[in-house]
């Protein structure tokens, strides 16, 4: 037997439609099976098409489609049987199909209906007009199955009148149009059919008109599209016809700029309805609605892209297995979970492939007569059935699980123990007990604090779905924060979260989705007033309390450039997306820094440089960005550095740290000047404009030359000159803590040597240590010391010691140590001294370590939410006086 003779034996084997089809049409049928280790594509169907003489009637044209259908279908499930074709090409010849049969179909109606009407013009561009044909579900998504009907909604631009003998209004028009293609492609004839035709997604369904313009179709997005809706134009994909701006109307209604939990209620809801309607029908052998089916993994997909595709565009895919394949590299779901959902998500679809290919006929329901089961386990290359059905199981098991996972039950309207705190605070006597009972310490006064939310006019003026969410809350935040050291705070600090995002509805969700957070958010809210602070003012990191593998996951620098990157191009020219994506960049790594470091994950040196190492990224991802923007420039790539001076500069970085930094270039175009001062503007106004989002860095531009009175940008030959010649002493101590950040290395390197050259200049150590000690009085002075406390920063025996004493003695002794003009920070630094002498080693190492516990306790002091660095005097008095000893080295005067 010939090889393509077994193929066709297989095939007619499990498929009763295939054995018909082929004895019907032996003529083509060995034509095919020539050419079937061919995939089909538009060009084949178009090849095949070309063999029909042109239709005389309609009657002709549609028997033609429906023979070409035949044709696509025997050579497929050939295909797809002998495993000659994946799955991916299974769906997409399917769907180019459906593209090539539905843009004939409007190709053929089009030219007849002209013929009679003329062509449609819109009344408001006088342009002709096309009718877009809008693919929606598999089909939008490339995805359609063998059997499938395909739903599609036929939109036209502008209304007005056609310009033939018989004018008629181009809505009468374009509804003609779309009810000879619907009856070309739907209609069952002697032939069969092409496709079932489902125009019920349209707008008002059934009830509606069969066509709508663009201003119907977003009036009725805006203002009556409902929930569901969303899902089902998710997968929207224009086939025919111009775009004309039909997305831009589209994206909105689907894809929320916010994060969008209120979504899970909507899709737990229609999964409900469906689970019904399959135990109605007894079909819970249905693959595609029943338990762990197809549609739990479409939903699950669906769920991320609903919530997170508004902010994240990577999302706003059509396809299924696309959509599985993001959400697994964004880390949303684990790989793991992913490749399970995956693997079984293409079992299910060969299945329902299969199914379909015994009959030809649109189910995705088990067959139940043996002969047809046996078929089935045959084109699954199962040895028996019940093989079959073991594998299905647990795919399908593997689907409800995850699906329950992600669609956990949220909070329900039963009641809380801890209701009634809420819901009868007046109740002065009861609920002033029940909160001490609790543990809450001061509970008269927390009980005043929740009826003054309760009896305030943001309260009460909540809409009623934030209010039953808002109400839902309460109680178990009761309930957290007395777990809590300090119950009665930790709660004061969350209802003030809660006011703040009270009409948010999509953040209320979030809460109520996913309880756990409630007690991670507690722990967060309890340990420190700065983070409580930072998310309040930020609720949109509420996200991140979501999945512990990432809050706690180490900072990856090159991951985080790369993921920042991405993010900006898939943004680019639209400044206001781009200020967004770099506040909420920084905002989420800022916010997973603190969580971590609250969770005692890192070192204050590590802080110190993964903040360091944001705001060189964010620095070096805005450069090229900025310059792209402006309009006149004379050079493709601008030869401009960022310099960072201060604690940016010696990577000491803390949370709300200011930038200070200078700007340098290096480029003698007579423009040059001009247009970095517009780089360094617009670099500036992305960072520090406060948005919705906050800003993203405060910056203090004072170091450059001259301070405030210079220039915003220096050329590197005047910055060189201004170091050399006009510079103050406190410009080179400085300058000992400054490094290049972000720009064209050349103009960086360039400064790395003029600070090299500067501070290994000799100089007259006298008048240096004069000029030093005098600069470190003057701060002293403007820093007054508190009896009874010690200001960890600014006292004697304090931070800024320890940083004077370094500049002086790289200042000093560089020409003869050029160790010392390594930047490599104020801990390094005395190291340094120590090894080489220049300090007693157990001097350089006893100031070292002391200046590490004072970073940290200033740190703490911050996540603290304490403005100023004052802690008792007799605290850290070991590390005060390791200080004194080493300024009484380096100065020779005893610090008081």
């Amino acid at each position: 037997m010939p090889e393509t003779q077994k193929l066709l034996q297989k095939a007619c084997s499990v498929s009763h439609y295939v054995t018909r089809v082929t004895n019907i049409n032996p003529d083509w049928t060995s034509e095919l099976l020539s050419q079937i280790d061919q995939p089909l594509d538009t060009e084949v169907f178009q090849r095949w098409q070309s063999q029909f003489a042109n239709p005389s009637s309609d009657e002709e044209f549609n028997s033609q489609l429906r023979q070409l259908r035949r044709k696509m279908m025997v050579h497929l499930i050939i295909r797809d049987v002998n495993d000659l074709a994946s799955l991916d090409e299974v769906v997409t010849s399917v769907t180019r199909f459906a593209e090539f049969t539905v843009s004939s179909a409007l190709t053929y109606h089009t030219k007849n209906l002209e013929a009679i009407h003329g062509a449609p013009i819109g009344e408001e561009t006088n342009t002709q007009q096309t009718l877009a044909i809008v693919g929606m579900g598999k089909l939008g998504g490339a995805e359609l199955n063998v059997s499938s009907d395909i739903d599609l909604i036929f939109i036209y631009p502008e209304d007005g009148d056609t310009t033939g003998p018989r004018v008629i209004r181009n809505a009468e028009y374009f509804t003609r149009l779309g009810q000879r293609i619907i009856k070309s492609l739907n209609d069952v004839t002697g032939d069969g059919f092409v496709f079932r035709v489902d125009m019920r997604l349209r707008p008002h369904g059934d009830s509606g008109p069969l066509v709508a313009s663009h201003a119907m179709l977003e009036n009725y997005l805006v203002t009556q599209g409902r929930e569901w809706e969303r899902y089902a134009w998710m997968k929207a994909r224009i086939l025919t016809g111009e775009e004309s701006g039909l997305y831009d109307l589209i994206k909105p209604f689907v894809f929320r700029k916010y994060l969008d939990y209120g979504a899970y209620s909507s899709i737990r809801d229609l999964h409900s309805q469906i689970r019904r309607e399959v135990n109605r029908r007894d079909k819970t052998d249905d693959i595609k609605l029943g338990p762990g089916g197809i549609r739990e993994v479409e939903f699950i997909a669906q769920i991320f892209q609903l919530i997170r595709g508004g902010r994240t565009p990577k999302l706003q895919v059509k396809s299924t297995r696309i959509a599985l394949t993001e959400i697994a590299s964004l880390g949303l779901l684990p790989e793991q979970t992913v490749d399970e959902l995956s693997v079984a998500y293409h079992f299910l679809r060969r299945l329902e492939h299969r199914i379909q290919y015994l009959d030809d006929q649109q189910t995705q329901t088990l067959p139940r007569q043996p002969e047809d089961q046996h078929r089935l386990a045959m084109a699954m290359d199962c040895p028996s059935y019940d093989a079959l059905l073991k594998e299905l199981d647990t795919h399908r098991h593997l689907v409800s699980r995850h699906f329950e996972q992600v669609f956990i039950a949220p909070m329900d309207n039963a009641s809380h123990p801890l209701d009634g705190i809420w819901l009868d605070c007046e109740s002065q006597e009861s609920t002033n007990d029940s909160l001490a009972t609790l543990g809450f310490r001061d509970p008269d006064q927390t009980r005043q604090r929740l009826c003054s939310i309760r009896t305030s006019h943001r309260y009460l003026n909540l809409p009623t779905s934030c209010k039953r969410r808002f109400d839902l809350l309460i109680a178990p935040l009761i309930a957290v924060a007395s777990k809590q050291p300090m119950p009665d705070i930790t709660l004061t600090r969350l209802l003030s979260l809660m006011e703040a995002i009270s009409r948010r509805e999509s953040y209320l969700a979030l809460l109520v989705e996913h309880p756990q957070t409630l007690q991670k958010l507690a722990n967060l809210y309890g340990a420190s007033p700065w983070v409580s602070e930072y998310l309040t003012s930020h609720p949109i990191l509420l996200d991140e309390l979501l999945d512990g593998r990432i809050l706690y996951q180490a900072q990856d620098k090159e991951k985080l450039r790369q993921e920042l990157n991405e993010a900006l191009d898939e943004v680019a020219g639209d400044t206001e997306q781009i200020m967004q994506v770099l506040r909420h960049v920084h905002h989420t790594q800022v916010f997973r820094l603190a969580a971590q470091d609250l969770a005692g994950m890192h070192s204050v040196e590590a802080l110190g440089d993964y903040l360091s190492d944001l705001a060189d990224i964010i620095l070096e991802a805005c450069i090229p960005r900025c310059w792209k923007e402006i309009k006149q420039k004379h050079i493709e790539d601008p030869k401009f550095a960022v310099i960072g001076y201060g604690k940016l500069g010696g990577k000491e970085i803390g949370y709300a740290t200011d930038l200070d930094i200078i700007f340098l270039y290096d480029d003698d175009h007579p423009d040059a000047s001009e247009n970095y001062a517009r780089l360094a503007k617009r670099l500036s106004s992305w960072l520090t404009t406060p948005t919705a989002g906050g800003i993203v860095y405060e910056l203090d531009l004072r170091l450059r030359p001259n301070g405030e009175s210079g220039l915003l940008v220096s050329s590197v030959e005047a910055f060189t000159e201004y170091q050399s010649r006009a510079a103050w002493v406190w410009e080179h101590q400085a300058l000992t803590r400054a490094r290049f950040v972000a720009g064209d290395p050349l103009v960086g390197q360039q400064f790395d040597d003029i600070k090299l050259a500067v501070l290994t200049n000799h100089r007259d150590m006298a008048p240096l240590k004069t000029e030093v000690m005098e600069m470190r009085q003057k701060m002293h002075d403007a820093h007054p010391m508190k009896e009874g406390m010690f200001d960890v920063k600014h006292d004697a025996g304090g931070l800024i010691d320890v940083e004077f004493c370094v500049q002086y003695l790289v200042l000093a002794l560089s020409p003869k140590h050029p160790e010392l003009t390594r930047n490599s920070g104020n801990i390094a630094l005395l190291n340094v001294a120590g090894l080489q002498g220049i300090l007693p080693p157990g001097v350089a190492l006893a100031a070292s370590n002391a200046y590490r516990t004072l970073r940290h306790q200033q740190h703490i002091l911050r996540l603290a939410g304490q403005q100023n660095n004052r802690i008792p005097e007799e605290n850290l008095y070991q590390e005060q006086q390791a200080v004194k000893t080493l300024w009484q080295h380096v100065f020779g005067e005893v610090r008081a």
